[in-house]
């Protein structure tokens, strides 16, 4: 007879405000709770984490950074350490410096989908407050692979823009403030997974990509066969040629490489790139104006007067340019140049 699983993977994922957020979630989950939990909270790469000190203040379960390869256990809170992904695989995990998604490592959409693979109608996936849009693709294969997909209500949330964004894309079946969230989690997690669907293809592909470490990144999987066609944009992390990925209703970019981005991060990076080429720009005029300067300086010194009046009109020429990239920069904010996400 085949055995009956209940939904006994959590995957959640939060960025501004998920500490607190997390805190209150954590707390409210029973010291019998049969699932295994999976946090990936946006942290600076070069930061401590000291989330798992912080939430095991306030949980009944053992709340840790897990090991490359450390074995899953029921009842555990795992947290994603930093500038590495947290991955689940069958039975165990995998802590990976893979390439960045939407510019973060750790990030949501690679451990939402590596959990929809290895256990699909099983996943359980919740996106709480953040700015931005990371855990929506990984929601949305959640759901495609059979898995329950919930949001913290935006209207609760302190950053509501993820899981409004989620909500956009991802046909959710729980939509709740904080305050419900772990009675939503205990509950479902005591019930029986539904019916198994297919793996798709494309959620198997992208999940193996996010495996890889950046210095053993193969050239098959360098030039993966992700359907798509050629975006005619760099990536903004490596450079290389990028490609529009559909996936349902998400436009998606990947790269080569393995960096993936969503129209928003994607928008906002490349806002920075130009705020930070205007002023590499204005620096190198304002050099110019005081080389021309010097020169006629020098010119007008030794009698030249014809060529001390062409360096001042060079000077003045660079003045304007550096003028008008100042008036530029000062109206160019990244944020502003994120347009909405095309459907």
């Amino acid at each position: 007879m085949r055995k009956t699983h209940c939904r006994d993977i959590v995957v959640i994922a939060a960025s501004a405000g998920g500490v607190s957020a997390l805190q209150t979630l954590c707390a409210g989950l029973p010291d019998d709770l049969g699932a295994a939990i999976f946090i990936v909270q946006h942290v600076s790469p070069s930061a401590r984490s000291m989330l798992p000190a912080i939430l095991g203040r306030t949980s009944s379960l053992p709340v840790l950074h897990p090991a490359d390869g450390e074995a899953i256990r029921p009842g555990h809170i795992y947290v994603a350490p930093p500038d590495r992904h947290l991955l689940v695989k069958r039975g165990h995990m995998l802590v990976r410096k893979g390439p960045k998604e939407n510019r973060t490592r750790p990030a949501a959409d690679p451990l939402f989908r590596s959990a929809a693979v290895a256990y699909g109608s099983r996943v359980v996936g919740l996106v709480l407050t953040g700015t931005l849009d990371d855990g929506t693709a990984g929601l949305l294969a959640v759901k495609r692979c059979g898995g329950i997909a919930a949001v913290q209500d935006p209207d609760d949330a302190a950053w509501p823009d993820m899981p409004r964004h989620a909500m956009q894309k991802v046909a959710v079946d729980y939509r709740l403030p904080l305050d419900r969230l772990a009675d939503l989690v205990t509950r479902l997690t005591l019930e029986p997974a539904g019916p198994q669907p297919p793996i798709p293809a494309d959620i198997e592909l992208e999940a193996h990509i996010a495996e890889q470490e950046m210095i053993s990144m193969t050239e098959e999987t360098s030039n993966n066969s992700m359907s798509g066609r050629p975006a005619l944009i760099t990536c903004p992390d490596c450079g290389g040629a990028m490609m529009e990925v559909r996936d349902g209703p998400l436009l998606r970019f990947r790269c080569h490489i393995g960096h993936a981005y969503s129209p928003a991060t994607l928008a906002e990076a490349q806002g920075e790139a130009f705020e930070q080429a205007l002023g590499m720009a204005l620096r190198t005029h304002h050099e110019r104006v005081r080389l021309f300067e010097r020169m006629a300086e020098n010119a007008m010194a030794h009698g030249h007067h014809n060529a001390a009046a062409k360096w001042t009109a060079a000077a003045g020429e660079a003045q304007s340019h550096a003028d008008l990239l100042r008036a530029v920069l000062s109206n160019q904010s990244p944020a502003a140049a994120i347009a909405p996400e095309a459907d």
